[in-house]
């Protein structure tokens, strides 16, 4: 009953957000909230912008691969000279070249990899300096490309799609850091630690030895962390950890922070074109891969272990509770983690490595539709629509006739963007993990054999290609290989589908509206949701059935039945 009241407060949380903070989002990127206005202008005049200062799709898409690609070599600088920097209580030296690479990588693209433990290897400086920081900016990028595409559609033969620049400082000023903050105070107030003293150190004079305690600046930092879908945390342990994820209420707090953003940006997306229920259509065929997938994993992970079993403990009414917390469960996890795998977050309150393998095949497979259900911080309204691109030029094929989205047509050029954003991911994914797997350095990684070792590589580079973040935990990421491997995956999983999202705005943005028909296939209704649905759904499944039937499928299968 805890689990059902648990979602019934989701989704009447998430409701009242998609309407108001939708609209609000709205309004911000429309440029009619300027209650920091006095706070805005001076970043205008020290980047010699402005809002009047429109960017054509070249120039924005340039804009964002500089920002991200200047603070990639200055947080690596960061990293790599952590011991001579201060808040350093634990004297903690710099972090290795191979992991400094992979890290501000990870944190600069939104994915939050994290193949270090952050209590013995991050300072403080570096936790609140490099990655927090990285945390705020980085969904900010998501966020303002997203806008950017949506401009694409609702503008008319514009040469523009906004301002970059302009769209950051908003998106930080008035959505992130408002929110950020105000969750990091109810955040602290549960019991999440704040401080910056250094670990506590406690004596026990009965058995005379003495415990070392992490902390740090942890509860703010969970705010961003999830707010932004970044997932990465302050802990080895990521939200299982009770200094991090202290009650019940966070818990809740830290899954409603992660979908509100994605959740919203479909009201968002509708305001701005006129006609909320195209971002409803949107957000209905987001909610139903999301509703199935959180119902399979559950079900899944309320089965009995099979290890569990053969080690003689047969009787398991909890359902699969290893490396689970018992104040969570087993149904409560998978809602966390499969809430945390359909978006970019990847942040855990539980072992995925000791999920059943169905359980595996989850959140596995939510990340291979593209993490578009509801998706991260932007990236996930960008993949879907362009998803929908892809589907309105089918539709357009079924009925005979050039197709056409929100007035706009889907031509030759619209169609291959879409195409290059659609299959960059699977094709790196894909080739990566085969080279992984045939190479020395990779086969090293994995902590299992057979098909369960091999769902932890195909799990890794999955998460890293997504941008997610997630991992297994059962891999031994911290070599040079899978450090410079992971890096090169998550960059061309950010990029490779960024750039052609821009790059598609900028070509809608330069089309006028062509008037409805009668023959106009429309995309506001359960036939559009349907073959929404379907493309996701084919796509993911053709490109990655093989991989996933020689992992968890196969592992699922060795123990006798299906289910």
């Amino acid at each position: 009953m805890g689990f059902l009241w648990t979602i019934v407060a989701l989704v009447v949380a998430l409701g009242l957000t998609w309407r108001f903070l939708g609209s609000y989002m709205e309004a911000v990127f429309d440029g009619r909230v300027r209650y920091l206005a006095w706070l805005e202008q001076p970043f205008y005049r020290l980047l010699g912008t402005g809002p009047d200062n429109e960017q054509s799709w070249r120039r924005y898409a340039g804009s964002a691969v500089v920002f991200s690609g200047a603070f990639l070599a200055f947080g690596y600088l960061l990293l790599r000279i952590q011991g001579h920097l201060p808040l350093n209580p634990q004297h903690l030296g710099a972090v290795p070249p191979a992991l400094s690479f992979n890290t501000i990588t990870s944190f600069v693209t939104n994915t939050n990899w994290q193949n270090y433990g952050g209590e013995t290897t991050m300072s403080y400086f570096s936790q609140i300096g490099v990655l927090t920081v990285q945390q705020f900016v980085s969904a900010a990028v998501g966020i303002a490309v997203a806008i950017a595409l949506v401009r694409g559609f609702s503008r008319r033969s514009s040469p523009t799609i906004g301002n970059f620049w302009v769209d950051m400082t908003r998106c930080l000023l008035y959505v992130l850091l408002p929110i950020a903050f105000l969750a990091g105070v109810v955040l602290v107030s549960q019991g999440a630690v704040q401080t910056l003293a250094g670990p506590a150190r406690i004596h026990d004079p009965l058995n005379h030895v003495t415990q070392t305690i992490p902390r740090g600046p942890v509860g703010f930092m969970g705010a961003i962390m999830q707010l932004g879908t970044n997932g990465g945390g302050a802990f080895n342990a990521d939200l299982a950890h009770p200094l991090e994820n202290p009650t019940g209420l966070t818990n809740f707090l830290y899954i409603w922070l992660t979908l509100s953003i994605p959740v919203s940006l479909t009201y968002t997306f509708g305001k701005m074109v006129h006609s909320v229920r195209q971002g409803a259509a949107l957000l209905t065929a987001m909610a139903l891969i999301f509703g199935i997938w959180v119902g399979f994993t559950s079900y899944a992970e309320h089965q009995p272990n099979p290890a569990v079993a053969a080690a003689g403990v047969v009787h398991q009414p909890g359902g699969n509770m290893e490396g689970k917390e018992v104040r969570f469960g087993d149904t409560s996890s998978a809602l966390f983690n499969v809430s945390m795998t359909q978006t970019s977050d990847g942040a855990v309150d539980s072992a995925t490595d000791s999920y059943n393998p169905m359980g595996v095949f989850g959140t596995l497979t939510g990340m291979m539709l593209g993490e578009v259900t509801p998706g991260g911080v932007g990236s996930g309204l960008y993949t879907i629509l362009i998803d929908a691109v892809i589907a309105v030029f089918i539709g357009g094929l079924m009925i005979g006739r050039t197709p056409e989205y929100l007035g706009k047509k889907i031509q030759a050029r619209e169609v291959k963007l879409a195409g290059i954003g659609l299959l960059v991911m699977p094709i790196t994914v894909l080739v990566l993990t085969a080279i992984a797997v045939s190479v020395h350095a990779g086969r090293v990684g994995p902590l299992n054999h057979g098909p369960h070792g091999f769902t932890e590589i195909l799990y890794a580079m999955t998460s890293q290609g997504n941008n997610n973040g997630s991992a297994m935990a059962g891999l031994n990421g911290n070599t040079a290989f899978y450090n410079v491997v992971g890096a090169i995956d998550m960059l061309l999983g950010r990029f490779g589908v960024l750039i052609p999202a821009v790059a598609l705005g900028g070509s809608l943005a330069s089309k006028n509206v062509v008037p409805a028909s009668l023959g106009t296939f429309r995309t506001d209704n359960a036939m559009f949701i349907g073959l929404v649905v379907g493309v996701i759904v084919v796509v993911g499944g053709l490109t990655f059935f093989p991989a996933v039937a020689l992992g968890p499928i196969v592992e699922q299968l060795s123990h006798g039945r299906f289910f």
